[in-house]
């Protein structure tokens, strides 16, 4: 198979180029970085290429000008930045990935699960679930636009939404648990919201990679939630990462009500201040980690033949 993947230089890209190369595929990856280590996406020829403007289009090789899928993980994935760094991150650069490579056989848009309601629990959700919903952060909202462009352009193309990807090499899930550790006169605490019991569904970057090259080797198509087994309790993955970095296990539970101002109040004095930082506490984060989020499977299952393994962190902590 001759894929094409976007974002390649990225956590997610990266991770299926170098699983597409040792499953024996062709793959040609993209990138917005200059140049990228070939141990990074597995020994496959890299472009570097900003597919949101559409004035940089570099040379394609031949290969892969018509290739049989492309999986379009390029995306900014974070919960704090401006609007327009949304817009050109998610929004255009997916409608670029989709006028760069009109002919692909097959279309594979890497999205998220925080295109569901982040103000009540997602429990067990269903893909119909997001239709309709008014989005409150610009995330989430720019998300749901890059998904409607890929309906609208290729209604033949894959949507799959993980939720909360971790494992070897994260750069956005554990790196932010251990930013909300505070220093206190007790040791080194960690503030989380609700009572830990919510349940989760984490989504480990071998599984995604999994449904990545199942959507691109088969003949179905929509909106697929992508995920690990069976859900974890908000404190057991906690207590792990704590565990797993030497630190005191036993996070401190605040209730919504109590968190979200201090969150609002984070994020106005950034913006006030022009900072480019991410606040250590946002509204987004505050909310998303107060109830549960659980995703249904029934679809992935199916219609894609998923298999996901069980929740496993121990590999990222290890790499961490």
């Amino acid at each position: 198979m001759i894929v094409v993947v976007t974002g390649a230089s990225g956590f997610v890209g990266g991770a299926l180029c170098r699983a597409a190369r040792a499953a024996g595929h062709r793959v040609l990856a993209l990138g917005r970085r200059p140049a990228v280590d070939p141990a990074l996406v597995g020994g496959a020829p890299y472009l570097s290429w900003d597919l949101a403007d559409p004035s940089a289009r570099p040379a394609v090789p031949a290969p892969f000008a018509r290739p049989d899928a492309v999986v379009h993980c390029a995306g900014l994935a974070t919960d704090w930045a401006r609007p327009e760094a949304f817009e050109h991150g998610n929004v255009l650069t997916t409608r670029g990935a989709l006028a760069a490579f009109p002919d692909a056989a097959r279309f594979v848009h890497l999205s998220t699960a925080s295109v569901y309601d982040p103000r009540r629990p997602t429990v067990l959700a269903r893909e119909a679930e997001a239709d309709g919903v008014r989005l409150p952060d610009p995330y989430g909202r720019s998300k749901a636009q890059a998904e409607a462009w890929v309906r609208r352009l290729r209604p033949d193309a894959v949507v799959l939404r993980p939720h909360a990807v971790y494992g070897p090499g994260d750069t956005t899930l554990l790196p932010r648990v251990l930013q909300a550790v505070r220093r206190t006169p007790r040791g080194p605490r960690l503030f989380a919201v609700g009572d830990g019991r919510q349940l989760l569904s984490l989504t480990g970057v071998a599984n995604l990679v999994d449904a990545c090259l199942l959507a691109a080797a088969g003949d179905a198509h929509g909106t697929f939630n992508v995920c690990d087994r069976e859900p974890v309790r908000l404190d057991d993955v906690l207590r792990e990462v704590l565990i797993g970095h030497g630190l005191p296990p036993a996070p401190v539970y605040l209730p919504l009500a109590v968190a979200l101002p201090p969150a609002r109040a984070a994020e106005l004095l950034a913006r006030a201040t022009g900072s480019a930082r991410r606040p250590r506490l946002t509204v987004y984060a505050v909310r998303h980690l107060a109830h549960e989020r659980t995703l249904d499977l029934t679809a992935a299952r199916t219609r894609l033949g998923y298999r996901p393994a069980p929740t496993d962190l121990g590999p990222a902590l290890r790499a961490s």
